[in-house]
C-alpha cells in the first residue's frame, strides 16, 4: 500500500491548500447567484421534503410488519440522503482531474488533491442535512446513544466515497468512456440497495447482490439508527471495512501504475 499511503500523507501535509481548494470549488459552483452556497442544501432538501409530503401525507403508504419503519417517506429519507450524497462526491471526485487537466500540466500538484477537493466541497453541503435529519427523527430513536456512530459512519462513507472517485478519477483520464459506464451504474444503483425498499423485501438469496454495493453497509447503519435507535450491526462495519479494504488495493495498484502517465493523459 505504499502508493495510496504516500498520497495520503500528501493530503495531511497539504492540509491547508486542501482546504484552500474545497473552498474555491464552492464558490466557483455558486459564482455568480445571489443564494451562494444556500441553493446547495435546497435541492436535496426539497428532494427529502417531497419523499414525506407525497408518500406519508398524500398518499399515506406504510410498508409491511417486518419493516424498520411504518412510514414509506420516513424509510426512504433515510436511505435517498445517503444515496445522494455518495454518488454526488463520488461523481465530482471522478471528474476532477479530467476537470483540471491543464493546471496538472503546468503545475506539478498532487493529483490526489482534487479528488479530496471535490469530496469535502459536497460533504460539506451534506453534512448539516444529515444533522438536520438526525434532529428531525429524534422522535424515532428517542436521542439513543446508538446516535454517536453516526460521526464515524459519516467519515467512513467520505473515505470511502474518496477512495472510490481518485480511482474513477484515473481511470477516466485514460479512457473518458468511463465516464458513461459510471452514469449508467449510478442510475441503477439506487435500485441495488435497500434504499427504496427494505432488505427484507429483497428474495433472501439474492440479498448477497445488494451487499455489492458499497452503498448498503451505510444504508442498513442509518437505518438502525435513526429509524429503531439501534447501534449499527457488526456485519455492516466488516462489509465496510472489506469494501474499503478491496477499493485501496485497487487504487494502490492503479496509482503505482498511472503514476508516470497520469498527466499525459490529462
Amino acid at each position: 500500500m505504499k502508493q495510496l499511503s504516500s498520497d495520503i500523507a500528501v493530503l495531511i501535509r497539504m492540509r491547508a491548500l486542501l482546504v484552500v481548494l474545497t473552498r474555491r470549488e464552492l464558490n466557483a459552483r455558486f459564482a455568480g447567484s445571489i443564494g451562494g452556497i444556500i441553493w446547495a442544501w435546497i435541492q436535496p432538501a426539497l428532494t427529502i421534503a417531497s419523499y414525506y409530503v407525497v408518500f406519508d401525507l398524500v398518499f399515506a403508504m406504510r410498508l409491511g410488519e417486518h419493516a424498520p419503519a411504518e412510514r414509506v417517506g420516513t424509510f426512504l429519507i433515510v436511505g435517498m440522503i445517503a444515496w445522494m450524497a455518495f454518488a454526488e462526491m463520488t461523481q465530482r471526485g471522478m471528474n476532477s482531474l479530467v476537470d483540471v487537466g491543464g493546471l496538472l500540466q503546468k503545475n506539478p500538484l498532487p493529483p490526489a488533491l482534487f479528488p479530496a477537493r471535490s469530496i469535502l466541497a459536497t460533504a460539506t453541503v451534506f453534512f448539516p442535512l444529515f444533522i438536520l435529519v438526525t434532529v428531525a427523527y429524534w422522535p424515532m430513536h428517542h436521542g439513543s446513544l446508538a446516535i454517536v456512530a453516526m460521526l464515524p459512519l459519516l467519515l467512513l462513507q467520505t473515505m470511502t466515497a474518496w477512495l472510490l472517485a481518485y480511482l474513477l478519477a484515473i481511470l477516466m483520464a485514460a479512457l473518458r468512456d468511463v465516464a458513461q459506464i459510471v452514469a449508467f451504474v449510478f442510475s441503477v444503483g439506487v435500485f441495488a440497495a435497500p434504499i427504496l425498499f427494505p432488505l427484507t423485501m429483497f428474495p433472501e438469496r439474492w440479498r448477497w447482490v445488494l451487499w455489492l454495493n458499497p452503498i448498503t453497509p451505510y444504508v442498513l447503519s442509518y437505518q438502525n439508527i435513526l429509524l429503531n435507535g439501534q447501534w449499527p450491526s457488526p456485519s455492516s462495519w466488516l462489509a465496510i471495512a472489506c469494501t474499503m479494504a478491496v477499493i485501496a488495493v485497487i487504487l494502490n495498484i492503479v496509482i503505482g501504475r498511472s503514476r508516470d502517465q497520469l498527466v499525459d493523459w490529462l
